[in-house]
């Protein structure tokens, strides 16, 4: 017994000394929307792939794409929209996964205020917390489909206080609240949310979270493993919704990811996971580059194939 253990630990040591290290940065803190990743290296998927990565948190959620393309990292976590927009400005990146595969993004107002279409926000304030035009690209076409113009209201932005913003009365509405998170935030203040969601007020559907790596260095073999890993890991997540929770909460030290927030958004964001996360729909990025040079985020929409891993 001793010998198959000892040879057991062998095999185990051999494993991690020659497995590839892999480092991953994210676009933001650990939350629900990383599950697959979080599951797969909580299973050990990814060091069954011959894989050690290692995942890293942004100080700034700007830049992990940015890394990335200055070499620092070997993958990070970020959106189809900032993607489209980083390689118009030259940085050599592409998409390698999917996590999120539908827009979690919405237009989220108090339910109780009787805002029963976008055109009702006519003269009314919304909150954003961020800029770079997508937020009038955006906004403009939700509005425009329900008859109204973005000039006729007034946009504010509100830092990080997206929920606490439109809880206090400050904003009558906020974009950028994610249907799985900022709905679950209110409830919990005692407020009771409504979304509408962006793919059904006239912008195209696009990927809310992609993995990047760097077109001019990356490794294909290493990346399929890491596909493969989150594969396996999104598939055991559906399937076992309650053992990948406890799984996801208990990484790290086993506390800080164990909230009420969590726990609900965990089971919004079950049915956003992509199943495939190397499968990806060319047509569709296309269409949302085009959505963005026609809106005037970018001048020149770059040719779908040049940012895509084939």
């Amino acid at each position: 017994m001793k010998k198959i253990i000892a040879s057991i630990a062998l095999v185990l040591i051999s494993q991690s000394a020659f497995a590839q290290k892999v480092t991953l940065m994210l676009d933001w803190f650990v939350n629900p929307d990383h599950g697959p990743i979080i599951v797969a290296k909580q299973q050990g998927l990814f060091k069954a792939q011959g894989l050690d990565v290692e995942i890293q948190e942004p100080a700034d959620p700007s830049m992990p794409p940015k890394l990335v393309a200055a070499g620092k990292f070997d993958l990070a976590v970020t959106y189809q929209p900032q993607l489209i927009r980083d390689v118009v400005e030259k940085l050599p990146l592409i998409r390698v996964s999917t996590l999120i595969a539908t827009p979690l993004n919405t237009v989220m107002v108090l339910a109780d205020k009787g805002y029963d279409t976008l055109a009702d926000l006519k003269g009314k304030k919304i909150g954003f917390s961020f800029d770079g035009g997508l937020v009038d690209a955006t906004i403009g076409t939700m509005l425009k489909k329900n008859g109204i113009s973005i000039k006729d209201v007034e946009l504010i932005n509100v830092g990080w206080s997206l929920s606490a913003s439109l809880a206090a009365g400050k904003v009558d509405a906020i974009y950028g609240a994610y249907r799985n998170f900022e709905m679950h935030q209110l409830k919990m203040e005692g407020f009771k949310g409504k979304g509408f969601y962006v793919e059904e007020e006239g912008v195209p559907p696009y990927d809310e979270l992609i993995v990047v790596a760097n077109s001019n260095s990356v490794d294909k073999v290493m990346v399929e493993k890491f596909n493969r890993a989150l594969e396996l890991a999104t598939q055991y997540t559906v399937n076992h919704p309650q053992q990948a929770w406890d799984l996801f909460k208990s990484y790290g030290d086993g506390k800080k990811l164990d909230t009420e927030l969590n726990r609900l958004a965990w089971q919004d964001t079950l049915v956003r996971f992509a199943l495939r996360p190397r499968a990806v729909d060319k047509a569709r990025y296309d269409n949302y580059a085009q959505f963005l040079v026609d809106n005037g985020v970018i001048k020149t929409k770059p040719a779908t194939a040049s940012y895509i891993l084939d």
